[in-house]
């Protein structure tokens, strides 16, 4: 993944202005470039979605995550781009990511899951080209869980990254 990001930076910048194409992990093609303020774009930044301010992008502010992993999932890459052309567009906006984990594993490495996890979702924001002043983030382990319960169904709701103003 490393060398296909690297690959995209790459033909960007021997490229004009024009978009390039590249292939992600399930062999699909997404568009790519680098937007008028050098941050990279993935997909159609012309098909973005329009959002009435953090009450509305409140209704969908959750990323979850697989089992003991930090890496985003590619159906969470939508919500993530509104949040940063919000935080982009109001630089006095200031957003909380709060890493989640479900209650398998110690409560010292849940902590340190769900940092990992919040700081995966910050990266990637900062990569959209959101201000490093603008986000925060905040571990709770296991110690907020969304859903109560232990199973499957309860774990995968709690194993999250939430976007907070």
């Amino acid at each position: 993944m490393l060398f296909c990001v690297a690959s995209v930076f790459a033909l960007n910048a021997c490229s004009s202005d024009a978009d390039q194409t590249a292939l992600v992990e399930d062999g699909s093609a997404v568009d790519v470039g680098l937007d008028a303020d050098g941050a990279l774009t993935v997909g159609d930044p012309n098909a973005q979605e329009t959002f009435n301010g953090p009450a509305e992008l409140k209704e969908n502010n959750t990323i979850y995550f697989a089992y003991n992993s930090e890496n985003i999932q590619d159906q969470y890459l939508g919500i993530m781009q509104s949040h940063a052309q919000y935080l982009k567009s109001n630089p006095d906006a200031r957003l909380i990511v709060e890493g989640h984990t479900d209650e398998r594993g110690t409560p010292e490495y849940n902590i340190a899951l769900g940092e990992r996890r919040a700081r995966s979702v910050a990266r990637y924001m900062q990569n959209l080209g959101v201000d490093v002043n603008q986000l925060s983030i905040v571990s709770y382990g296991e110690e907020k869980p969304d859903v109560d319960g232990h199973n499957e169904a309860a774990w995968s709701k709690n194993r999250r990254a939430v976007l907070n103003y």
